[in-house]
């Protein structure tokens, strides 16, 4: 209780004033840290009566009591002689996990203000007032006297005699140089004769020692002597102190004894209860979980008979859900330790199996017989199946079924072609080894008849590929439509449970602002009507199954393969196949979606490979240029057999394949060429024997003319009773009209019916039958215009000379093949695609050819007449007789041409050509008598030309068809100027 500070004021008298005026220094006071006294006694004082009623939760629950404390904690944490409190004191004696927490103001404790003080402040002001006009009247007195300073003085100097090394705080004697300088050895060594001066010394030693003894007692004396009305005044606070703690101990035995009383009486049996219920529940949970273990322990031999019929999905589900339960509710039981990795093998292994499993049906599906039902083999295995490859994501299995689909499309043409080959005696096995060779081998009927077959099993095979797809595909959308439900249904029960957590926040805040005891049976019987609330909500939902392990209502509910937590929803496949859908499908609306694409592009797929296995059949049967040598009617028939099947093909997976239209096009593009060529070459040689006479008409060429009459082009059906009664006809008549036609043009306007017809058959070949049968018309007018206006008949077909008949007869062929341009043209027009219809074309330029042709024709006959004029009237003399050898010559001539041409060409074109050789006449009567000076002046010369002409002018209208001609031969007259 010394205090080391030597101008510390002693307090005077026994006034309960404090004691110090004056702070004293921390940093100038050292002392060792001592522990606090006890504040309350090891053992409560008292009677044995009232030990017996000490609280129970002490002795039954051994916990932390006052009993035990032996350091004031709000001492410890306002230490003054800390300078610093550790910033690690919670943590360095609680362990890391300690954290602060805010402390949440009590809701009883009422907001101190100012306002509260303010009656106390003015009570006490009164009184205050009084206290400082005292202190002014009487002002304290000196408390040192100078007599205390002077000893003070002389004490301090008397300490100052003690060597410092004594006033060291650390001063020990276990310190070897502390020991050695108080206690010097050279006063105690006794060799060399000096004893006698050496126990002098010693004697010196202990004499100063003892000293500095007194010193210092004399010091503490007067220290305690100065400080002794403050020792007596704290040991009667110590006494006062004590009969405090002695009432306040009786107090607490009191209220002890009353919450003795309190809880025997009113909680022992209530918290009593309490225990036993959660003694049950705990049991029940115990029993409960020995049963999960029990079902869990089952787990291995149920999956392994679930595998046994291929019950993949439920022996998937069994796992799960055991994984489930092993995570969850079985965490850390050691009998089950390596139970999960067992499992996650077994998993693995069924991964394989399921792999293995669709491999052996897809190929079991694809590969029976092809009949005409479109079944799907085993509806419920494949269902099944593709729902363990989607628990599992395995989303590859479609390529099985791809690879598969192709080997199955191999099978199926080798199987026909094996089939078709043993039918046919003519082939013999042994000596042709290869399938290939034994096909190409087959005429066009057995060969038709095997691709008809092979198309027929395509379709067959396409369609039960397709009726497959469509189970997957359905099983793929109800999953997906399941994952959309299910989120739906998760967003409406999380708005549902963020309400109930609020109203249960506010319950519980509630209780705690009551001050009641909220104990653990509490929180199990909320969080268990909870827990039931929610089962109900969930049993309210149709598409709900919920079962719970651990429930204490249903104690008798267990996991196993039939029942689990997910929930499931049903739906029904095409076939008629309920699917369950169960919630554990780990798959994004993005992975399905995708999937269902994938499934849609298989089916696609499967076409492409029908076609494409179609179109290698045909491409082995055409290397020797076998289909390149089929007649137009057997070419149509294969035609219109491949169109059918692509046709098929589209309206069962949705897509136009392009590989077999491809090869039908390529190989209509060879019969195009082929078709044209051997029709070209047809026309060339009967052009090059063509002698341009007038031909006969067979009956049937008029029947074909006739078919065309109404606009539409089509060949004529055959009648070869009625053809062979019927005698030729002179000409051909069309639409009324006479038409004088060469044999090469009948045989041309069938040829040119075919190519329609062709167009008819494969409409694929329009635009190159458009371009070929321009090129036909083409040839034949240019061919046609070499032979007769170029004269290369004379040569070709040896005539001797191109005459007038023949001109007009070419000229009338010419007309009638204009005749049809425009029907041919509407033909093509109604078959052409909106884009290409600029080929049409074609036809206005052969329709200008032509007739610059038939014109060409025209002037040659008028250039003939006009050299006779030119020839004969430069020799005409006007003299007698009359009409002159001139003039007879020329009406001769006149009416070789017009026998010649009249019965070729119509009445207006004979008028009109006339016309134009009369001119030319004219003419050069005109320029001969211009050069006779002949002038109309009544003379007699102008009477002979006068006579001349009226001859020829009789002449010529007295030929057929030209009487009603207006010659207007005036106009041969010129006045001389």
């Amino acid at each position: 209780m010394a205090s080391s500070h030597s101008s510390s004021p002693v307090p005077q008298g026994s006034s309960s004033d404090i004691f110090f005026k004056k702070e004293v220094d921390p940093s100038k006071h050292i002392r060792p840290v001592q522990s606090l006294p006890d504040v309350c006694p090891k053992e409560p004082t008292g009677d044995s009566s009232s030990l017996c009623v000490a609280p129970s939760l002490v002795a039954d629950q051994h916990r932390w009591t006052i009993y035990h404390s032996k350091v004031n904690l709000p001492a410890a944490l306002n230490d003054p002689r800390l300078a610093k409190r550790e910033s690690d004191f919670f943590t360095k004696t609680w362990g890391l996990d300690f954290v602060d927490t805010e402390v949440i103001p009590s809701f009883y404790l009422p907001q101190i203000s100012k306002e509260h003080f303010t009656i106390y402040q003015q009570e006490i002001s009164q009184r205050e007032k009084i206290h400082e006009r005292c202190k002014t009247i009487c002002p304290p007195k000196d408390t040192f006297d100078r007599t205390l300073l002077h000893t003070h003085d002389k004490s301090r100097t008397d300490l100052e005699q003690v060597p410092k090394i004594f006033m060291k705080p650390d001063f020990a004697l276990d310190d070897s140089l502390t020991f050695n300088s108080v206690l010097p050895w050279s006063h105690f060594n006794t060799a060399g004769g000096k004893g006698s001066r050496d126990a002098a010394s010693s004697k010196l030693l202990q004499e100063k020692l003892s000293h500095y003894l007194d010193i210092v007692e004399v010091n503490i004396a007067h220290q305690i002597s100065l400080r002794s009305e403050a020792f007596f005044h704290a040991m009667t606070s110590q006494h006062e102190l004590q009969d405090y703690l002695k009432k306040t101990s009786q107090a607490v035995k009191m209220l002890r004894d009353k919450i003795a009383q309190i809880d025997k009486v009113m909680c022992e049996g209530s918290l009593h209860i309490l225990r036993l219920a959660l003694t049950r529940n705990n049991c029940v949970k115990v029993f409960n979980k020995l049963k999960l273990m029990a079902t869990v322990h089952q787990t291995q031999p149920t999956v392994q008979v679930l595998l046994s019929t291929s019950e993949f999905v439920g022996a998937l589900d069994l796992i799960a859900t055991t994984q489930e339960v092993l995570q969850q509710e079985l965490q850390g039981i050691h009998s089950f330790r390596h139970l999960g990795s067992q499992l996650c093998e077994l998993e693995k292994l069924i991964d394989k199996m399921m792999i293995a499993e669709f491999s052996t049906y897809s190929h079991s599906d694809l590969n029976r017989p092809l009949e005409d039902d479109c079944q799907v083999l085993e509806e419920e295995r494949l269902v099944s199946l593709v729902f363990g490859l989607l628990k599992q994501r395995k989303l590859n299995f479609l390529e099985i079924y791809g690879e598969e689909m192709i080997i199955t499309a191999k099978n199926i043409i080798k199987q026909c072609v094996i089939n078709k080959v043993s039918q046919i005696e003519e082939i013999d096995t042994d000596l042709v080894v290869k399938l290939a060779d034994q096909m190409r081998m087959l005429n066009f009927p057995q060969w038709f008849d095997l691709l008809k077959d092979i198309f027929s099993k395509f379709t067959i095979f396409l369609q039960r590929v397709k009726a497959t797809l469509n189970i997957i595909h359905s099983v793929v959308l109800s999953v997906l439509d399941k994952n959309q439900r299910t989120r739906e249904l998760e967003e409406i029960s999380q708005q549902k449970n963020v309400a109930k957590d609020n109203s249960l926040d506010t319950e519980v805040a509630y209780l705690i602002h009551e001050g009641m005891f909220i104990s653990d049976a509490f929180s199990e019987g909320e969080l268990t009507s909870i827990a039931v609330d929610t089962t109900s909500q969930r049993n309210a939902s149709p598409s709900s199954e919920p079962c719970s392990s651990d429930s204490v209502s249903e104690p008798e509910c267990t996991t196993d393969s039939s029942s689990s937590k997910e929930q499931t929803s049903s739906s029904a496949t095409p076939g008629g196949v309920d699917i369950m859908v169960s919630e554990d499908m780990k798959l994004t609306d993005l992975e399905l979606g995708k999937l269902a694409n994938n499934i849609q592009e298989l089916l696609y797929n499967a076409s492409d490979i029908c076609h494409d296995r179609a179109v290698k059949f045909l491409t082995s049967r055409a290397k020797d240029g076998f289909l390149e040598k089929l007649n137009s009617t057997e070419f149509i028939t294969l035609s219109r057999l491949m169109e059918a099947f692509i046709l098929d093909t589209e309206q069962i997976c949705g897509k136009k394949s392009m590989s077999l239209l491809g090869a039908l096009q390529s190989q209509a593009n060879k019969f195009v060429n082929r078709f044209h060529e051997e029709r070209k070459t047809k026309l060339s040689l009967l052009l090059d024997n063509e002698r341009w006479k007038q031909a006969d008409v067979p009956a049937e060429f008029q029947d074909l003319v006739d078919c065309i009459s109404d606009g539409k082009i089509a060949l004529p059906e055959k009648k070869s009773g009625a053809t062979e009664e019927r005698k030729p006809a002179e000409v051909l008549i069309v639409e009324g009209q006479q038409y004088a036609v060469v044999g090469t043009v009948l045989l041309l306007i069938r040829i040119i019916l075919e190519y329609c017809q062709c167009v008819d058959n494969i409409p694929s070949v329009t635009t190159d039958m458009l371009t070929r049968l321009s090129d036909l018309l083409k040839y034949f007018n240019s061919r046609s215009c070499q032979l007769v206006l170029g004269a290369g008949a004379l040569q070709v077909v040896g005539l001797k000379t191109i005459t007038t008949k023949n001109l007009a007869l070419s000229s009338r062929c010419l007309q009638l093949i204009v005749h049809y341009i425009p029907v041919i043209r509407a033909h093509f027009e109604a078959r052409l695609p909106p884009k290409q219809s600029n080929m049409l074309r074609h036809f206005d330029h052969i329709t200008k050819d032509y007739h610059d042709h038939i014109a060409e024709i025209s002037a040659k006959l008028v250039a003939i007449m006009d050299s006779l004029f030119d020839k004969l009237l430069s020799k005409y003399e006007v003299k007698a007789p009359v009409p002159s050898a001139c003039f007879r010559n020329i009406c001769k001539q006149m009416a070789k041409m017009h026998e010649a041409i009249f019965d070729l060409l119509p009445e207006e074109q004979t008028q009109m050509l006339f016309l134009r050789i009369n001119a030319s006449y004219k003419l050069h009567l005109k320029k001969q008598l211009s050069h006779l000076n002949v002038i109309n002046d009544g003379g007699p010369q102008n009477g002979l030309v006068t006579a001349d002409v009226a001859f020829y002018t009789g002449n010529l209208q007295a030929l057929k068809g030209l009487k009603d001609l207006d010659l207007n031969m005036a106009e041969i007259w010129e006045q001389k100027r």
